[in-house]
């Protein structure tokens, strides 16, 4: 949860199971906060510059955690979301838009470019990574613009495409990630201390890899352009079908004096919130922290789990994570753990004794101002009560509307951490 701050659940009481609820999702969030982790992760003080860069919704506050724990001089920038800084006396701090790309996020992408590039060996490169770095580190490639890449990630994210895929396009359309900034800091040392919002936690993968090789190829992306049927802009098929777009791939030396530190996973998060279910007396039943598909289908999936629990009378806490996708049907407003959680709550259809968190855990559901919601045997029939059609406002991609009439709609503003979703049913 925000850094002092609490998880507000409006209007109705908040019983016990819906507090144990809200204890699970704030110790996943608590064990990946910059401020309890960064420090145990930092290298030794360089012979030379010490150079700090980062991109992502977590960047600003691990940078005020590494301020505060390193022993020399050091300078940077690093970029985050809007709503996300946090102050910083040596370190820049940029805001930029995401997660569709704007000026901003342009501009410190090149300033971060430029810090690193002409460093020598005694130098140290410290990047400072976390999910949403894709957007906000936005340097289009040769001859793309900020709008084809605007275009594009729009495309993407409207596509229902995992993160992994989406990714793999935002990587060959840049002249910073997937590898290249690593290439532009070379021959400096480079350590990367990261923050994983993704499933498998593949450092390719979080922030679209801008320190690491690329495994992918240029062929690759755009077979999954066309594969979603994204309408992209002339150039970035040419861009795409051109030799130059190709990354830095494993085994290249630009890497050579590369070092990932990964500090905090999902599985560290639902590891901290089992403790929790195993204090009060339950079973943790880990369901996964890599969990793909669907939003409203992995709904339906776990509530039909829950009811085989119910039914064998077992009073457990089924716990996962990962990043599930949605596909833009309607024109709603909601996120991925929203609409999972719809589709989750009408297969349960009000069945007893079961409960249900899902919250994104950088506070941020999608692009609306909460960070998810829980449900229980009476939120749907408080929505319906409130004017609400929960049916219809899935269909329309409008799960934020169902959970605000019902009143259970999670809000804690920006965490300044992301380790991706959590999500808790207790069955009891």
């Amino acid at each position: 949860m925000r850094l002092g701050g609490t998880i507000i659940f409006a209007r109705i009481t908040v019983t016990d199971s819906e507090n144990l609820l809200r204890r699970l999702f704030g110790a996943a969030v608590d064990a990946a906060l910059p401020s309890k982790i960064i420090a145990g992760q930092l290298p030794e003080p360089p012979k030379g510059r010490t150079i700090v860069i980062g991109a992502g919704k977590a960047s600003a506050a691990m940078a005020r955690a590494l301020e505060d724990a390193w022993k020399g001089d050091l300078e940077g920038l690093v970029v985050t979301r809007y709503g996300h800084s946090v102050d910083c006396d040596r370190i820049k701090i940029v805001e930029a838009a995401h997660p569709v790309p704007d000026d901003n996020g342009l501009k410190a992408a090149r300033d971060i470019h430029n810090l690193v590039t002409g460093l020598g060996r005694d130098d140290l490169v410290i990047a400072l990574i976390s999910g949403g770095g894709s957007a906000l580190l936005t340097m289009p490639a040769d001859s793309l613009t900020l709008a084809d890449k605007q275009a594009v990630n729009n495309g993407l994210l409207r596509s229902g495409a995992p993160i992994g895929e989406m990714n793999c396009v935002r990587r060959h359309l840049s002249g910073i990630k997937g590898g290249r900034l690593a290439a532009a800091a070379a021959p400096a040392r480079v350590v990367t201390i990261a923050i994983s919002d993704v499933p498998g936690d593949d450092p390719a993968a979080i922030a679209s890899g801008p320190t690491v090789p690329d495994g992918t190829t240029s062929a690759q992306a755009l077979a999954i352009i066309d594969k979603y049927g994204m309408d992209v802009p002339d150039a970035v098929r040419a861009w795409l079908a051109n030799p130059a777009s190709e990354t830095p791939k494993p085994g290249d030396p630009v890497f050579d004096a590369c070092e990932y530190r990964m500090a905090a996973t999902p599985a560290m998060s639902l590891e901290a919130a089992a403790r929790i279910v195993r204090e009060a007396g339950l079973e943790p039943i880990m369901l996964g922290d890599a969990i793909e598909g669907e939003a409203r289908d992995i709904g339906v999936e776990h509530a039909r789990l829950a009811l085989d629990h119910k039914k064998a009378r077992r009073k457990c806490v089924l716990l996962s994570g990962g990043e599930t996708t949605v596909t833009v049907r309607g024109k709603g407003r909601g996120g991925r753990n929203t609409e999972y959680l719809l589709g989750h709550a009408l297969e349960l259809a009000g069945a007893e004794g079961i409960s249900t968190i899902a919250c994104d855990t950088d506070g941020i559901d999608g692009s609306e101002d909460n960070a998810g919601a829980w449900c229980g045997p009476q939120t749907l029939a408080a929505a319906r009560a409130a004017g609400a059609d929960p049916e219809a406002l899935l269909a329309a991609n409008d799960a934020y509307t169902c959970f605000e009439a019902a009143g259970t709609l999670v809000v804690t503003g920006p965490t300044l951490t992301n380790v991706n979703d959590f999500r808790a049913t207790l069955i009891a």
